[in-house]
Protein backbone atom coordinates (compact mmCIF):
# COMPACT_ATOMS: atom_id res chain seq x y z
CA UNK A 1 0.00 0.00 0.00
CA UNK A 2 1.41 3.21 -1.25
CA UNK A 3 2.27 5.96 1.71
CA UNK A 4 0.77 9.00 2.16
CA UNK A 5 2.48 11.77 0.39
CA UNK A 6 3.90 13.97 3.93
CA UNK A 7 2.16 17.30 3.38
CA UNK A 8 2.79 20.37 5.56
CA UNK A 9 0.73 20.52 8.62
CA UNK A 10 -0.73 23.47 9.80
CA UNK A 11 -1.13 24.27 13.62
CA UNK A 12 -4.60 25.72 13.53
CA UNK A 13 -4.02 26.67 17.40
CA UNK A 14 -0.26 28.62 16.30
CA UNK A 15 -2.04 30.10 13.13
CA UNK A 16 -4.87 31.42 15.68
CA UNK A 17 -1.98 32.75 18.29
CA UNK A 18 -0.52 34.16 15.43
CA UNK A 19 -3.39 36.05 14.08
CA UNK A 20 -4.82 37.22 17.25
CA UNK A 21 -0.87 38.75 18.29
CA UNK A 22 -1.42 40.46 14.60
CA UNK A 23 -4.03 41.93 14.87
CA UNK A 24 -3.24 43.03 18.35
CA UNK A 25 0.49 44.49 18.54
CA UNK A 26 0.83 45.49 14.42
CA UNK A 27 -3.10 46.77 13.53
CA UNK A 28 -3.58 48.30 16.85
CA UNK A 29 -6.89 46.50 17.21
CA UNK A 30 -8.19 46.58 21.23
CA UNK A 31 -9.06 43.17 22.67
CA UNK A 32 -12.48 43.41 22.28
CA UNK A 33 -12.31 44.89 18.30
CA UNK A 34 -9.66 41.47 17.56
CA UNK A 35 -12.48 38.92 19.01
CA UNK A 36 -15.08 40.04 16.45
CA UNK A 37 -12.71 40.13 14.02
CA UNK A 38 -11.96 36.36 14.36
CA UNK A 39 -14.97 35.53 15.62
CA UNK A 40 -13.97 34.75 19.04
CA UNK A 41 -14.65 35.71 22.70
CA UNK A 42 -12.55 38.41 24.13
CA UNK A 43 -11.50 35.47 26.94
CA UNK A 44 -9.98 33.45 24.11
CA UNK A 45 -8.06 36.22 23.07
CA UNK A 46 -6.82 37.40 25.77
CA UNK A 47 -5.43 33.74 26.28
CA UNK A 48 -4.08 33.82 23.11
CA UNK A 49 -2.28 37.12 24.22
CA UNK A 50 -0.85 35.49 27.35
CA UNK A 51 0.07 32.06 25.37
CA UNK A 52 1.75 34.13 22.24
CA UNK A 53 3.89 35.40 24.92
CA UNK A 54 4.74 32.50 27.04
CA UNK A 55 5.41 30.40 23.73
CA UNK A 56 7.90 32.97 22.99
CA UNK A 57 5.67 33.56 19.27
CA UNK A 58 5.64 37.59 20.31
CA UNK A 59 8.88 39.68 22.02
CA UNK A 60 8.86 42.96 23.37
CA UNK A 61 12.01 45.08 23.12
CA UNK A 62 12.17 48.85 24.55
CA UNK A 63 13.83 50.39 22.21
CA UNK A 64 14.15 53.12 24.42
CA UNK A 65 16.42 55.33 26.50
CA UNK A 66 14.54 54.46 29.91
CA UNK A 67 14.79 50.73 29.77
CA UNK A 68 18.18 51.13 31.83
CA UNK A 69 15.83 53.47 34.22
CA UNK A 70 12.82 50.52 34.57
CA UNK A 71 15.79 48.20 35.75
CA UNK A 72 17.03 50.82 38.27
CA UNK A 73 14.05 51.78 39.83
CA UNK A 74 12.86 47.49 40.76
CA UNK A 75 16.79 47.43 42.22
CA UNK A 76 16.42 51.20 43.57
CA UNK A 77 13.04 49.77 45.77
CA UNK A 78 14.38 46.06 46.16
CA UNK A 79 17.69 47.67 48.24
CA UNK A 80 16.16 50.46 50.48
CA UNK A 81 12.45 49.14 50.87
CA UNK A 82 10.90 51.85 48.81
CA UNK A 83 7.51 52.18 47.55
CA UNK A 84 8.68 54.07 44.22
CA UNK A 85 11.53 54.77 42.35
CA UNK A 86 12.07 57.53 39.71
CA UNK A 87 15.21 57.65 37.35
CA UNK A 88 15.52 59.67 34.85
CA UNK A 89 17.67 59.28 31.87
CA UNK A 90 21.54 60.39 32.34
CA UNK A 91 22.48 63.99 31.12
CA UNK A 92 24.87 64.46 28.43
CA UNK A 93 26.81 66.66 30.95
CA UNK A 94 27.25 66.54 34.84
CA UNK A 95 26.49 70.40 34.90
CA UNK A 96 22.74 68.95 33.70
CA UNK A 97 22.17 66.65 36.51
CA UNK A 98 19.97 69.10 38.63
CA UNK A 99 17.98 70.18 36.01
CA UNK A 100 17.41 66.51 34.96
CA UNK A 101 16.61 65.42 38.22
CA UNK A 102 14.23 68.68 39.56
CA UNK A 103 12.40 67.83 35.94
CA UNK A 104 11.77 64.43 36.93
CA UNK A 105 10.29 65.52 40.09
CA UNK A 106 8.26 67.88 38.63
CA UNK A 107 6.81 65.27 36.53
CA UNK A 108 6.04 63.35 39.82
CA UNK A 109 4.48 66.24 41.94
CA UNK A 110 2.40 66.66 39.01
CA UNK A 111 0.63 63.16 39.68
CA UNK A 112 1.04 63.60 43.30
CA UNK A 113 -0.75 66.52 43.85
CA UNK A 114 -3.32 65.94 41.63
CA UNK A 115 -4.56 62.93 43.52
CA UNK A 116 -7.53 64.69 45.97
CA UNK A 117 -6.33 62.60 49.23
CA UNK A 118 -3.68 64.72 49.41
CA UNK A 119 -4.79 67.63 51.30
CA UNK A 120 -1.39 68.64 52.70
CA UNK A 121 1.73 68.91 51.10
CA UNK A 122 5.28 69.72 52.94
CA UNK A 123 8.11 71.66 51.00
CA UNK A 124 11.34 72.11 51.58
CA UNK A 125 13.53 74.27 49.87
CA UNK A 126 16.62 73.99 47.02
CA UNK A 127 18.04 73.88 43.60
CA UNK A 128 16.34 70.72 42.95
CA UNK A 129 13.32 71.30 44.24
CA UNK A 130 13.06 75.15 42.99
CA UNK A 131 13.28 73.76 38.95
CA UNK A 132 11.06 71.28 40.01
CA UNK A 133 8.32 73.84 39.93
CA UNK A 134 9.16 74.70 36.30
CA UNK A 135 8.17 71.29 35.14
CA UNK A 136 4.93 71.44 37.70
CA UNK A 137 2.03 71.13 35.69
CA UNK A 138 -0.83 73.56 36.36
CA UNK A 139 -3.47 72.24 38.54
CA UNK A 140 -6.64 73.59 39.93
CA UNK A 141 -6.00 72.41 44.01
CA UNK A 142 -7.78 75.66 45.99
CA UNK A 143 -8.63 72.17 48.83
CA UNK A 144 -4.91 72.04 49.09
CA UNK A 145 -2.16 73.05 51.30
CA UNK A 146 1.35 73.48 50.61
CA UNK A 147 3.29 74.34 53.82
CA UNK A 148 7.24 74.99 53.83
CA UNK A 149 8.71 72.36 56.46
CA UNK A 150 12.19 73.73 56.99
CA UNK A 151 13.11 77.32 58.33
CA UNK A 152 14.20 80.05 56.01
CA UNK A 153 17.18 81.64 54.71
CA UNK A 154 17.88 85.24 56.48
CA UNK A 155 18.65 86.95 52.74
CA UNK A 156 16.25 86.84 49.68
CA UNK A 157 16.52 83.54 47.28
CA UNK A 158 14.46 82.07 44.67
CA UNK A 159 15.70 78.92 46.17
CA UNK A 160 14.23 79.75 49.97
CA UNK A 161 11.39 78.20 51.33
CA UNK A 162 9.34 81.41 51.39
CA UNK A 163 9.45 82.04 47.68
CA UNK A 164 9.56 77.88 46.83
CA UNK A 165 6.42 77.61 48.70
CA UNK A 166 4.69 80.70 47.12
CA UNK A 167 5.84 79.94 43.60
CA UNK A 168 4.41 75.91 43.98
CA UNK A 169 1.00 77.49 45.77
CA UNK A 170 0.29 79.93 42.95
CA UNK A 171 0.85 77.04 40.66
CA UNK A 172 -1.85 74.83 42.32
CA UNK A 173 -4.42 78.10 43.21
CA UNK A 174 -3.46 76.23 46.66
CA UNK A 175 -3.43 77.76 50.32
CA UNK A 176 0.09 78.16 51.56
CA UNK A 177 1.83 78.60 55.09
CA UNK A 178 5.37 79.74 56.34
CA UNK A 179 7.37 78.38 58.52
CA UNK A 180 8.65 81.81 59.50
CA UNK A 181 11.61 80.84 61.57
CA UNK A 182 15.50 81.13 60.16
CA UNK A 183 16.81 77.48 60.03
CA UNK A 184 19.27 77.70 63.14
CA UNK A 185 18.88 79.20 66.26
CA UNK A 186 21.88 80.88 67.71
CA UNK A 187 22.33 78.78 70.74
CA UNK A 188 20.53 75.51 71.76
CA UNK A 189 18.94 77.06 74.26
CA UNK A 190 17.05 79.96 72.34
CA UNK A 191 16.28 77.09 69.67
CA UNK A 192 14.62 75.37 72.51
CA UNK A 193 12.78 78.91 73.25
CA UNK A 194 11.54 79.12 70.27
CA UNK A 195 10.22 75.50 69.80
CA UNK A 196 8.12 76.20 72.70
CA UNK A 197 6.69 79.16 71.43
CA UNK A 198 2.21 78.51 70.41
CA UNK A 199 3.07 79.71 66.82
CA UNK A 200 5.97 77.43 66.20
CA UNK A 201 4.26 74.27 67.82
CA UNK A 202 1.49 74.64 65.87
CA UNK A 203 3.16 74.69 62.72
CA UNK A 204 5.38 71.92 63.60
CA UNK A 205 2.47 69.82 64.60
CA UNK A 206 0.76 70.36 60.93
CA UNK A 207 4.01 69.44 59.17
CA UNK A 208 4.19 66.21 60.52
CA UNK A 209 0.75 65.43 59.97
CA UNK A 210 1.26 66.54 56.23
CA UNK A 211 0.19 63.60 53.65
CA UNK A 212 3.37 63.78 51.61
CA UNK A 213 6.42 65.55 51.58
CA UNK A 214 9.46 67.07 49.24
CA UNK A 215 12.50 67.44 50.35
CA UNK A 216 16.43 67.19 49.15
CA UNK A 217 19.40 66.11 50.39
CA UNK A 218 22.66 68.22 50.56
CA UNK A 219 26.28 67.54 50.46
CA UNK A 220 28.68 69.31 52.61
CA UNK A 221 30.66 71.44 49.86
CA UNK A 222 30.07 75.02 48.69
CA UNK A 223 27.41 73.37 45.62
CA UNK A 224 25.23 73.03 48.50
CA UNK A 225 22.99 75.91 49.22
CA UNK A 226 22.83 75.05 53.22
CA UNK A 227 26.80 75.44 53.47
CA UNK A 228 27.23 77.91 51.12
CA UNK A 229 24.33 80.51 52.71
CA UNK A 230 22.50 79.25 55.59
CA UNK A 231 25.05 78.01 58.16
CA UNK A 232 25.31 79.62 61.62
CA UNK A 233 28.14 81.48 62.40
CA UNK A 234 31.61 80.18 63.16
CA UNK A 235 30.57 76.91 61.79
CA UNK A 236 32.80 75.30 59.12
CA UNK A 237 32.45 72.71 56.45
CA UNK A 238 35.91 71.11 57.59
CA UNK A 239 34.78 70.64 60.92
CA UNK A 240 31.54 69.12 60.18
CA UNK A 241 33.39 66.41 57.59
CA UNK A 242 36.02 66.47 60.36
CA UNK A 243 32.98 65.23 63.10
CA UNK A 244 32.00 62.53 60.18
CA UNK A 245 29.74 64.40 58.19
CA UNK A 246 28.41 63.64 54.63
CA UNK A 247 25.40 66.13 54.40
CA UNK A 248 22.47 67.24 55.77
CA UNK A 249 19.15 66.40 55.75
CA UNK A 250 16.51 69.32 56.47
CA UNK A 251 19.20 71.17 58.33
CA UNK A 252 20.57 68.15 60.29
CA UNK A 253 24.26 67.38 59.27
CA UNK A 254 24.28 63.21 59.29
CA UNK A 255 27.07 60.34 58.82
CA UNK A 256 27.83 57.93 56.27
CA UNK A 257 25.22 55.67 58.68
CA UNK A 258 22.10 58.54 58.46
CA UNK A 259 22.85 59.15 62.27
CA UNK A 260 23.21 63.30 63.21
CA UNK A 261 26.79 63.58 63.99
CA UNK A 262 28.00 64.96 67.66
CA UNK A 263 28.05 68.85 67.10
CA UNK A 264 26.65 72.00 68.16
CA UNK A 265 24.73 72.61 64.87
CA UNK A 266 22.23 69.83 65.25
CA UNK A 267 21.43 71.55 68.73
CA UNK A 268 20.59 74.39 66.72
CA UNK A 269 18.14 73.04 64.32
CA UNK A 270 14.43 74.53 64.50
CA UNK A 271 12.09 72.60 62.12
CA UNK A 272 11.24 68.81 63.05
CA UNK A 273 13.48 65.89 63.31
CA UNK A 274 14.36 62.99 61.37
CA UNK A 275 12.23 60.95 63.41
CA UNK A 276 9.12 62.89 62.43
CA UNK A 277 9.62 61.57 59.11
CA UNK A 278 8.36 57.91 59.95
CA UNK A 279 5.18 59.71 60.54
CA UNK A 280 4.59 61.14 57.14
CA UNK A 281 2.75 58.91 54.47
CA UNK A 282 4.67 59.78 51.36
CA UNK A 283 8.07 61.43 52.03
CA UNK A 284 9.66 61.68 49.01
CA UNK A 285 13.52 62.57 48.56
CA UNK A 286 15.10 63.99 45.54
CA UNK A 287 19.10 64.05 44.55
CA UNK A 288 21.51 63.67 41.83
CA UNK A 289 25.09 63.29 41.67
CA UNK A 290 28.40 62.10 42.51
CA UNK A 291 28.91 64.02 45.41
CA UNK A 292 25.37 63.46 47.07
CA UNK A 293 25.65 59.64 46.58
CA UNK A 294 27.37 58.91 50.04
CA UNK A 295 24.44 61.23 51.53
CA UNK A 296 21.68 59.55 49.91
CA UNK A 297 23.13 56.22 50.37
CA UNK A 298 23.01 57.62 54.47
CA UNK A 299 19.48 58.45 54.21
CA UNK A 300 17.73 56.04 51.85
CA UNK A 301 19.53 53.49 54.35
CA UNK A 302 17.10 54.89 57.01
CA UNK A 303 14.26 52.85 55.78
CA UNK A 304 12.29 56.14 56.41
CA UNK A 305 11.99 57.37 52.22
CA UNK A 306 8.89 56.30 50.74
CA UNK A 307 9.56 57.57 47.13
CA UNK A 308 13.53 58.43 45.54
CA UNK A 309 13.57 60.64 42.02
CA UNK A 310 17.08 60.92 40.54
CA UNK A 311 18.73 60.12 37.51
CA UNK A 312 20.51 56.74 35.99
CA UNK A 313 24.41 57.78 37.18
CA UNK A 314 23.43 58.09 40.76
CA UNK A 315 21.07 55.33 40.51
CA UNK A 316 23.60 52.97 39.65
CA UNK A 317 26.12 54.13 42.14
CA UNK A 318 23.95 53.48 45.08
CA UNK A 319 22.95 50.59 43.38
CA UNK A 320 26.86 49.34 42.67
CA UNK A 321 27.22 50.16 46.26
Amino acid sequence: MARAPKLPQIDAEQRFLARVAWAYYVEGLTQEKVAEKLGATRLRVNKALSEAHRIGLVRITFNTAYAACFDLEQALCARFGLKQAYVAPAPAQDSDVQTITGAALGNLLSEILAEPTVKSFGMSWGGTLNIATRFLAAIERPDLEVISVMGGLTRGSDLNSFEITTRLADLLGAQHSYFTAPLYAGSAESRDTIMQLDVFRDILERIRAVDALAMAAGDLSKRSLLMRDALPGGTTIEELRAAGGVGDILGTVIDAAGRPIDHPINEKVIGIGIPDLARIPNVILAAGGAHKVPVCRAILGLGLIDTFVTEENTARALVAA
